[in-house]
């Protein structure tokens, strides 16, 4: 009997042990398969088509998930505002068609995951490991230089005295041609680990720089989570808000820093920021996170790292002095970097003051005091170049300040008005350095941002043309403008659409809290998806159009 069971023990302690190798093998092929498609994508393919595929899935995927979790209210979105709304979140571009209250505390969190994986800094501190992934080979090689430049200093080894080598047939010259064809090949040695040196150099700079970046965003995002919390925590009118629309306020808190550092710009709530008008305080703590988060990114970046130089000298320095190697988007030349300050605050201090002396009695600003006009007005004016979030009803703004804003909306993040010739990083350095060359054929074929921007508003007009011949004052080529231009930039304006502005009243129309994308057809929501992926991938087009000369 104990026989009988030591040998089923010992059965059972085999299958066990074969068990474990086979998933151990199964989970190493698993690796290796991973990898090698890792590896496979980054040296087959450019970078806009990865990231062209990335966002694809990534808005597919938000939408399946969207859909299969149930919403807040029984009226479920349809299948294409659900994708519409996905899209919008995952290029960072904010534009709305349903309500924002619809959504679950569930879905409310996807949608700050979206907006965190489809930010800018997260996508670059992905690409820079994509690019960094490229470099381990002159790394490896370099440590296979540097083993047999060792070993071939180092003395025999008893045990195998020809070491890394196999028998072969040396042929003995004289001393005078040995002697030079050893100094010959010294130097060659020393050239070539002076050149893997670099590429080491070069590589540990760019890791360097990922952790920089990671670091970056994980300090700015707990902050921002923590400051937004304790203001409302603290202050019972904002906490009022949360607790009458049935909102959480560690989701708030995190849906709204996620949001705004990724330059996105939705709200849990349907008004956007509107009902926090009053609430200085909370619009001074999101401010610098708009800043920080898109066009003074840069410029904190180089800051980061010179600080961080102290700790990392070497692979600072490199990263401050070479940003030409290093290719990496967002860390501009010193002098771009530094002029890019005054750049972004001479924007804001002329939107500001157009929008004081305009906008100051205006109905938008009704119900508050002196300095809580000022703090909305200067919220208003950061928000403009691309984030997107608003304390005012942007319909019933002048329109100088409209066709401000449409202009603020179309300037990419890191335009310097000061001049940065001999210094500024080349617009064909993009993608890890790596210029592209693009065919003559193609390169005649495309088009300035202007152009496809012209044509979007056409083909828009095209599709919403009884629209806006029925209700001509809600759709106004204005209002078409100013909602192609946002999602093109990734901002999130809109001008909405209100049953007020109806020439014939309808009963049955009801005002909602959603883009004025809303309320067009399919056709013009499938188009303005496009602009939207456009746009979010718009800087491998910045130099589109020059086929084109204007004289």
């Amino acid at each position: 009997m104990m026989n009988s069971a030591s040998f089923t023990g010992n059965k059972l302690h085999r299958l066990c042990t074969c068990s474990s190798f086979k998933l151990e093998c199964l989970g190493r092929s698993i690796c290796f398969l991973v990898s090698s498609f890792y590896r496979f994508v980054i040296l087959r393919f450019n970078t806009f088509s990865v990231q062209l595929c990335y966002f694809l899935c990534l808005s597919f995927q938000g939408f399946w998930v969207l859909k299969a979790l149930k919403p807040r209210t029984p009226l479920r979105p349809r299948n294409l505002d659900l994708f519409f709304t996905s899209v919008s979140a995952a290029t960072v571009s904010s534009m709305s068609t349903v309500e924002m209250e619809v959504f679950s505390n569930n879905q409310l969190l996807i949608l700050t995951l979206l907006m965190f994986v489809g930010g800018e800094i997260f996508t670059s501190m992905v690409e820079l490991q994509l690019w960094r992934s490229k470099l381990k080979k002159p790394l490896i090689a370099e440590n296979q230089v540097n083993s047999v430049s060792n070993n071939s200093s180092a003395p025999p080894d008893p045990r195998n005295p020809f070491g890394q080598f196999e028998l072969r047939v040396v042929t003995v010259p004289s001393t005078s041609n040995s002697t030079l064809e050893t100094d010959e090949v010294q130097s060659q040695i020393e050239g070539r680990t002076k050149s893997l040196s670099s590429e080491s150099l070069k590589y540990h700079s760019i890791k360097f720089l990922g952790f920089v970046v990671m670091g970056y965003l994980v300090v700015v995002h707990v902050l921002g989570v923590t400051l937004v919390s304790a203001y409302i925590a603290l202050v019972s009118s904002a906490r009022d808000v949360l607790k009458q629309k049935g909102l959480k306020l560690f989701t708030f808190s995190l849906f709204t820093t996620v949001s705004t550092l990724a330059s996105c710009g939705f709200v849990p709530t349907n008004e956007n920021m509107i009902v926090f008008s009053k609430n200085s305080g909370l619009l001074l703590i999101i401010i610098p996170q708009v800043l920080l988060g898109n066009t003074l990114f840069p410029s904190c970046l180089r800051f980061s790292i010179w600080t961080l130089g102290k700790f990392k000298k070497v692979e600072s320095n490199y990263l401050l002095t070479n940003t030409r190697e290093i290719g990496f988007l967002h860390l501009l030349p010193s002098l771009h970097s530094t002029l890019l300050v005054p750049t972004v605050l001479g924007f804001i201090l002329i939107q500001f003051t157009l929008f004081c002396s305009m906008e100051w009695n205006s109905e938008g600003l009704n119900g508050l005091n002196s300095y809580q006009k000022i703090i909305g007005a200067l919220f208003q004016s950061v928000n403009s170049r691309h984030t997107g979030e608003t304390i005012v009803d942007i319909s019933i703004l002048s329109p100088a300040i409209l066709v401000l804003f449409v202009v603020m909306m179309y300037l990419p993040p890191y335009t310097s008005f000061l001049p940065t010739k001999g210094d500024e990083q080349s617009s064909e350095i993009c993608n890890g350095g790596r210029k592209r060359r693009r065919g003559k054929i193609v390169e005649n074929l495309i088009f300035s941002q202007l152009s496809y921007l012209a044509i979007f508003i056409i083909l828009i007009c095209i599709t919403e043309r009884r629209k806006m011949k029925d209700d001509p004052l809600n759709f106004t080529v204005l209002n078409i403008v100013i909602e192609v231009i946002s999602a093109y930039g990734n901002v999130g304006f809109t001008a909405g659409y209100s049953c007020e502005r109806l020439l014939k009243p309808d009963s049955s129309c009801q005002s909602k809290w959603f883009g004025f994308s809303g309320k067009w057809s399919d056709e013009g929501k499938i188009i303005l998806i496009f602009v939207m992926f456009f746009g979010r991938l718009k800087k491998f087009n910045m130099d589109g159009g020059r086929a084109w000369k204007l004289l």
